[in-house]
């Protein structure tokens, strides 16, 4: 582009050009809605000569308006062009960290800006429309500008603009064809909302408008530097907005960028990083050289060491170090550290965790990048994991190490999936978790919830491994778990319509356990795309397993729903239960678990002009969340039916549900035992101890399983569980 020649006197005006301008206003008419009305002064003629003393130049100083107090002595060697107002200004000293800079304004140049109170810039070698908040450090920064046409993040276009400059976002599939638009309120579930139901033409379209709307296309409006901010020694920011005490060190540049941040969320970012067209959420963290282009980052998530995040969108609660994350959507609670992992055109839907050297969805299947992968709630690929396009997983499934050369399709949650070299199948373990490490199931849980340190939780996010979209896959696992035992002719395999247990110690039932000393594998179709074959490990534990998972989860569910309202009686709450039909089919919209006609209707409302807003769809995702006890307190009641047939009326008898709480603390005792057992296999591991003298030098590096602290926690927590329900099984009992 060939370099303009403007007369010199225009030097910081005419930043909205005129075609663009409302009749009867002028170029700041936008940055007075921003800056609202302030007592601003002229200065008088001392004023300007202390200035002028201090070396400082303007071109108009008719238009250097301040505010009182105002002390010019604290200005020295500095610029000014075009509008520039600046509030009170006093001899006070700011103070971030270890870091203190006196108020005032040195060495700068300063082009059509509005600074607030008690403010100190230094060394800052242009400075360009921006409105900046009371007590900011701005220090050492080379260059700090906003265009008339910024859209700091957001994928809209201004007045003027051609299509082709909107910013999309790739999420979930490299070719582009679920492109979402980026705003400064995005949360995961309108990602998903949006690139998950594309065959919905008309939502897809009314959401384009929504958020054009919403983040208008008016030209001219100002960057904002909140008030407490500091930003210093950093090279290029242009397009962006700084919330209030947002901490910038170092940074190499950043463009076209939304970064929230509030005294109670505070955001940093550090040295290196190069951020250009996205969202930094409230409380968010960026360091060590960590790239974004084209994203959305949640609220408390962290992106360090060198991590590149592009055409992603980022849930809450999340922390990716070194590793590439391109074309995903991820919903909230994701870890993955490791330089050599790489996460390509996927949907991850939270809890999740990837080891060192996985790389999913970088291998394709066709000449053409129209691949996905698609994850449920607790994805863990383990260490060098490789999965291609196109694959999908239950929730909780965990991948053991292995090159997995074909297309795979695991419908069992909680299970652990082998690619089993030496007999050339792939193997798979339904309901892994439950059977050998309850440990890493409910410290994955608890850990998820403890972590959430959003002060405004946006969303609801379930961080239960037990809840009706696991219990639902759990369900649809089991069917076609007994088709597969019946289809292999293992003995007292019960096919689709066979009649269910009864009782809740179905473990315990001699007819249940029929086949579990025989417990072979058995092949299964439809898990991998290739002819070698699949085999079900266990399948007679994975069935037993499952059933108790679901009995736990519903009789847990209803247990803690009525021990949280003690205004029910029994009779009330069965009635209450009774009173709508419970939902069937749920969905994980971005963290959120929500019945499917529940989001159906919102959708439809959407298309139809009934919400108009993102805010409005925000206020629809919060009602939801309100409703989601009764309605998961209906799902488990239909749950226990299931399992139990007939006999589950009985359950609302005091004696019924009396007996079936004591078997809920039975079984809670039972999982605090397996949690400590599995965390000690690691202990007991005579390999474990190889380098170490003996064994108490061992307890003194590692410690043992019984001083594990989340053993400890968990073992408290239990205690408190057993409590509330003997507590609720008092009140039942009498009446």
């Amino acid at each position: 582009m060939e370099t303009g020649v403007l007369p010199a006197d225009r030097y910081g005006y005419d930043f909205i050009p005129p075609r663009y301008l409302p009749p009867g206003e002028d170029e700041y008419w936008i940055r007075n809605e921003q800056t609202g009305r302030r007592p601003w002064r002229a200065l008088e003629s001392h004023e300007i000569e202390i200035l002028i003393r201090g070396q400082n130049r303007c071109s108009n100083w008719d238009n250097f308006l301040v505010t009182d107090p105002f002390d010019p002595a604290l200005i020295k060697n500095s610029s000014f062009y075009g509008l520039v107002r600046i509030g009170v200004l006093r001899n006070v000293l700011l103070r971030r960290h270890d870091f203190s800079v006196p108020t005032g304004i040195r060495n700068s140049a300063v082009i059509s800006c509005d600074i607030g109170d008690d403010t100190a810039i230094q060394d800052c070698a242009y400075i360009s429309h921006y409105i900046i908040g009371d007590r900011v450090i701005l220090s050492r920064i080379d260059e700090m500008q906003t265009t008339n046409h910024a859209k700091f993040g957001n994928g809209v276009i201004k007045d003027g603009e051609e299509e082709d400059v909107r910013v999309w976002i790739d999420v979930m599939n490299e070719a582009g064809g679920r492109s979402i638009l980026p705003f400064r309120d995005m949360i995961p579930a309108d990602a998903y909302l949006w690139a998950g139901f594309r065959d919905d033409k008309a939502l897809v379209s009314r959401l384009k408008e929504i958020t054009q709307e919403a983040y208008g296309s008016r030209r001219g409006a100002y960057g904002t530097i909140g008030p407490g901010a500091v930003i210093k020694s950093c090279r290029i920011i242009k397009d962006v907005e700084v919330g209030c005490h947002a901490y910038i060190k170092g940074a190499n540049k950043l463009k076209n960028i939304t970064i929230l941040s509030s005294e109670e969320e505070p955001s940093q970012i550090g040295e290196g990083v190069e951020m250009v067209n996205g969202i930094v959420g409230y409380g968010g963290h960026a360091f060590y050289g960590a790239k974004a282009v084209r994203f959305v980052m949640g609220r408390n998530c962290n992106l360090k060491y060198g991590a590149r995040l592009i055409h992603s969108v980022l849930g809450d609660n999340s922390t990716v170090s070194c590793c590439e994350i391109l074309n995903n959507l991820i919903f909230p609670v994701h870890e993955q550290h490791h330089n050599n992992s790489f996460l390509i055109a996927s949907l991850i839907q939270g809890l999740s965790n990837m080891a060192a050297g996985a790389t999913i969805g970088s291998n394709h299947n066709s000449r053409a990048n129209d691949g996905e992968i698609r994850a449920g709630r607790g994805f863990w690929p383990g260490l060098a994991v490789t999965l291609k396009h196109s694959s999908r997983f239950a929730s909780f499934t965990l991948i053991a190490k292995g090159n997995y050369s074909y297309e795979l399709d695991i419908p069992f949650p909680f299970s652990l999936v082998n690619n089993n070299i030496k007999e050339n199948r792939l193997e798979v373990m339904p309901a892994y978790y439950w059977l050998y490490n309850l440990y890493a199931l409910e410290r994955n849980s608890w850990k998820s919830a403890a972590r959430d340190r959003r002060r405004i939780k946006a969303q609801t996010v379930e961080t239960g491994y037990l809840a009706p979209d696991t219990a639902e896959e759990i369900k649809a696992a089991l069917d076609l778990l007994e088709k597969s035992m019946a289809k292999a002719g293992i003995p007292g395999a019960r096919g689709e319509n066979s009649p269910k247990p009864l009782g809740g110690e179905e473990e315990e039932d001699p007819e249940y356990d029929i086949g579990l000393e025989n417990d072979e594998a058995i092949p299964a179709a439809g898990l991998e795309r290739h002819r070698r074959g699949a085999v079900i490990l266990k399948p007679a534990r994975a069935r037993t397993a499952y059933r108790q998972m679901l009995y736990y989860y519903a009789v847990k569910t209803l247990a803690e729903y009525l021990a949280e309202r003690p205004e029910l009686t029994l009779e009330k709450f069965f009635a209450l239960l009774e009173a709508e039909e419970a939902y069937g089919e749920w969905i994980n919209l971005g963290g959120q678990i929500m019945p499917v006609l529940r989001l159906d209707d919102l959708r439809r409302r959407i298309r139809e002009g009934g919400v108009r807003t993102w805010e409005a769809i925000h206020a629809e995702y919060t009602l939801a969340a309100a409703a989601y006890p009764l309605d998961r307190a209906r799902h488990a009641w239909e749950t226990y039916k299931f399992l139990r047939g007939e006999a589950a009326q009985t359950l609302k008898t005091r004696e019924s549900f009396g007996q079936e709480l004591a078997w809920l603390i039975k079984k809670r005792r039972w999982i605090c035992g397996e949690v400590y057992l599995s965390r000690a296999k690691d202990f007991n591991d005579p390999f474990r101890g190889v380098t170490y003298r003996n064994g108490e030098e061992m307890r003194e590096v590692v410690g043992s399983a019984a001083d594990n602290p989340f053993v400890i926690l968990f073992r408290e927590k239990s205690r408190v569980f057993e409590e509330a329900m003997e507590k609720l099984r008092g009140r039942i009992l009498s009446g």
